[in-house]
């Protein structure tokens, strides 16, 4: 059971307002791992208690951002909120991605509160072997 006579309650929760990451106007950043996986870089974000639907991705040019907002739990008109310390609001993160990868081919699945985004490797900044031609004195170098 909750305490409901605590004095110092009403004075943590404007505290928690006044500095909470994540509010509507003031974006939070999302924690995050990045590997190489072959030939395709992998992103994933914590996004606990963010549906699907409410995750927006966007890319233009090389910078990738994604925003997630965790919206308050729908109420009945009886209940009345004890405590609440999950941040509520928008969260954003902002990656620079290098001219080798293929932005056009970025692959997102969202499971378990995790955003997986898989960055395919440009097929021109890949390894190839180059042949070289030699006829007439000259040297030719082809990809």
């Amino acid at each position: 059971m909750l305490m409901r006579t605590d004095p110092f309650r009403e004075l943590d929760r404007l505290t928690q307002q006044l500095m909470a990451p994540g509010t509507w106007s003031k974006p939070s950043a999302m924690p995050m791992d990045a590997y190489r996986e072959g030939d395709e870089y992998v992103v994933a974000f914590d996004l606990p208690g963010v549906t699907a639907d409410a995750i927006d991705i966007d890319v233009e040019r090389n910078m990738l951002t994604v925003k997630a907002e965790r919206r308050p739990v729908a109420k009945a008109d009886d209940v009345q909120m004890e405590l609440s310390e999950r941040p509520l609001g928008v969260f954003s993160r902002q990656i620079v991605l290098a001219d080798t990868l293929d932005t056009e081919h970025i692959q997102a699945d969202y499971d378990a509160g995790v955003l997986t985004l898989r960055i395919p490797i440009a097929e021109r900044a890949k390894p190839r072997k180059i042949s070289i031609g030699v006829g007439s004195g000259r040297t030719e170098i082809s990809g």
